[in-house]
C-alpha cells in the first residue's frame, strides 16, 4: 500500500482533496474576509509565469498595456443596462469616502456621503469605453487595443479559492474596430491565444467553442470559451473573448469618422482569464501527493536538496559545495527557450521533510545529494510526475551528475508533454457522443462522470429557458459549441426539430 502524502483522496472527497492541495501545496490561505485569500509566494509564482507567458503573447499582436481605475462611477454602468443587470447581483459599492468614531466604534461618516457611489471594479468594459471614446476620433486611430493586469471584485456567495471567490487577478483586453470583421477577427485571436497556452504553458488540454444564448456575457453579442475538464469529470471555463457589437460603444460614445468623412460607431471586444487557471491546474494535474506543477509554469523546476547531517562539517560541506555546483551548471541549461530554473534548498529541515514538501508543491524534478553521492559522481533524483514504482515505492533513479545536466532540459520538456498527454486522454475519453435521443441523454447524463455532446436547434426565449430548467434539474449546464464538431445530422434532442450544431452538456464549477 502506498502512504500518501494527502489524507483525503481524489477518489473518495475531490472537494476536500482540492482544498488540502491547496494548503498542503502551500498556494493559498483564508485572509480573514469571506471570498478573499492571501496568495502564499509558491501560488503567486506560478500566477507570476502565467503572467509572463501570457504578457509576451498580448504584446506580440500588437497590444499594449495599460491601468485603469479601480473605482468606476456607478453612472458609466446605467449607460449599458444589459451589462449592469449582469452584474447587479455582485457589485461592491463605495458610498462614503472617511469614517468617524461613534461610541467607540468606526461607522460610515454620514457627511462624507459621496454624491455618485462608486463601484468596485467587476470589469472594465465601461471605464476604458470611457477613454477610447476620447481616444478615438478617426479611422487612423482604429484598431484600438488595450490591455490591464489588474484585480476585480465581484461579490460572491459560494466561494472555493482560485475558483470562485469575491476578488482574483486577472487580465483584460479591450479592443475597438472599424466594423465587425476585424472585431470578431480579434475576438476569435485572443480564443485561439487562450486555447494554446492553456494546452501549451497549462498542459491543460481544453474545447475552445461559443457559448449558448443564455451563458453570454451581459450585453455581448457572442461569447466564446475555453472548457477544460477536470479529474471528477466537471468542466471549467478557463478564459471567455466577446464580440460585443456597438451596444458598448454606443452607450459610451465611442466613434470615428471613416475615410467618407461620416461619424460610425466601433466594433469593440473583451476578453479575460484569471487565477481560475491555477485552480484548473490543480484539478487537472493534481494527486494524492498534492499538485503536480506543469514546469512551464513552476516557478522552481528543479529543486536541488542537500542532505546535510551536521555530525561532520567537511562532509556537509562537500556535499553543498557539490549541490551548488551542480545549481551552476543548471543555470546555463535551457528548457521550453528559457533559462532552467533550478534552487539550492538549504533550509534547516531534515532532508525527507524538505523532499515531501517539495513533492506536495509540485516540483518538476527533485534532486537529493548524500556524500555517496559526492563520491559516486551520482545524484539522486525524483520525477514527480512519476512518483512511485510498480511496488508502491518512490521511483527514485540515481543519475550521473553530467548526464543529468545534459539531459535536464528536455527531462522538463518530457514531463510537459507527459502531464498534457494523460489530461487529454481523459478528456477524450469522457465526452460521450452515441447518446441515440432524448430518454437515453436523461438516463445517462445523470449520472455520467464527464461531458456529453448532444446535437441541438439552438431554441431562443421560451424554449431555450425551458431546456435549461431540465439541465438545472440534473445540475447539468451547457458548456459550448465545439468550432471543430462534427455538422448536425439529425434531430435536436431536446425539441425534435432539425439539429444545427452540437453543444456540450456536463456539471461544472
Amino acid at each position: 500500500m502506498i502512504k500518501h502524502a494527502l489524507q483525503a483522496r481524489r477518489a473518495t472527497d475531490f472537494a476536500k482533496w482540492y482544498q488540502e492541495v491547496i494548503s498542503e501545496a502551500d498556494l493559498a490561505e483564508e485572509s480573514g474576509v469571506r471570498g478573499c485569500m492571501v496568495i502564499k509566494p509558491w501560488g503567486y509564482g506560478i500566477w507570476e509565469r502565467i503572467q509572463k507567458l501570457m504578457d509576451a503573447e498580448i504584446k506580440k499582436a500588437g497590444i499594449d498595456n495599460c491601468y485603469f481605475p479601480l473605482f468606476i462611477p456607478l453612472s458609466y454602468f446605467e449607460k449599458e443596462a444589459d451589462h449592469v443587470d449582469g452584474f447587479a447581483k455582485e457589485m461592491a459599492v463605495v458610498t462614503h469616502h472617511r469614517l468617524k468614531a461613534v461610541d467607540g466604534k468606526l461607522v460610515p461618516d454620514p457627511d462624507s456621503k459621496l454624491e455618485e457611489p462608486l463601484v468596485v471594479r467587476p470589469t472594465s468594459e465601461t471605464v476604458i469605453g470611457a477613454a477610447m471614446a476620447r481616444w478615438v476620433q478617426s479611422w487612423r486611430n482604429l484598431p484600438l487595443m488595450v490591455n490591464q493586469w489588474a484585480n476585480v471584485v465581484r461579490w460572491e456567495m459560494r466561494t472555493r479559492m482560485f475558483l470562485r471567490t469575491s476578488e482574483f487577478l486577472w487580465q483584460e483586453g479591450h479592443t475597438a474596430h472599424a466594423d465587425e470583421a476585424g472585431a470578431m477577427s480579434e475576438m476569435l485571436r485572443a480564443l485561439e491565444m487562450y486555447r494554446a497556452f492553456a494546452e501549451g504553458p497549462l498542459a491543460m488540454p481544453v474545447i475552445a467553442g461559443e457559448k449558448p444564448e443564455h451563458e453570454r456575457f451581459p450585453g455581448a453579442v457572442t461569447t466564446f470559451s475555453i472548457e477544460a475538464m477536470m479529474q471528477d469529470g466537471k468542466a471549467l471555463q478557463a478564459g471567455t473573448s466577446h464580440y460585443l457589437g456597438t451596444s458598448f460603444a454606443e452607450a459610451a460614445g465611442i466613434k470615428y469618422q471613416d475615410k467618407s468623412g461620416n461619424q460610425q460607431l466601433c466594433h469593440t471586444t473583451s476578453w479575460g482569464t484569471s487565477t481560475r487557471m491555477i485552480g484548473g491546474v490543480i484539478m487537472t494535474h493534481g494527486d494524492d501527493d498534492g499538485l503536480r506543477c506543469p514546469p512551464q509554469i513552476a516557478p522552481h523546476q528543479i529543486v536541488i536538496i542537500p542532505m546535510l547531517r551536521e555530525k561532520d562539517a567537511d562532509e556537509d560541506q562537500a556535499v553543498l559545495d557539490y549541490a551548488k555546483s551542480l545549481k551552476s551548471k543548471l543555470d546555463e541549461r535551457t528548457a521550453f527557450g528559457e533559462p532552467v530554473r533550478a534552487l539550492l534548498d538549504i533550509r534547516s529541515e531534515k532532508a525527507a521533510t524538505k523532499r515531501w514538501s517539495w513533492v506536495k508543491k509540485g516540483a518538476p524534478l527533485i534532486v537529493e545529494i548524500g556524500p555517496r553521492d559526492v563520491e559516486g559522481g551520482k545524484l539522486a533524483l525524483i520525477r514527480r510526475d512519476q512518483l512511485y514504482n510498480d511496488d508502491g515505492r518512490l521511483a527514485t533513479r540515481f543519475p550521473e551528475k553530467q548526464s543529468f545536466i545534459e539531459e535536464a532540459g528536455a527531462l522538463l520538456e518530457d514531463i510537459q508533454s507527459s502531464l498534457h498527454r494523460e489530461a487529454d486522454l481523459r478528456l477524450h475519453d469522457n465526452i460521450h457522443r452515441d447518446i441515440t435521443d432524448i430518454k437515453e441523454f436523461y438516463d445517462h447524463a445523470g449520472s455520467y462522470p464527464g461531458w456529453v455532446e448532444v446535437q441541438w436547434s439552438k431554441p431562443s426565449g421560451a424554449a431555450l429557458d425551458k431546456i435549461v430548467e431540465q439541465l438545472k434539474e440534473l445540475k447539468l449546464t451547457m458548456r459550448n459549441v465545439p468550432l471543430d464538431a462534427s455538422p448536425a445530422d439529425g434531430a435536436c434532442y431536446f425539441t425534435g426539430e432539425p439539429a444545427v450544431e452540437r453543444i456540450l452538456i456536463g456539471r461544472a464549477y
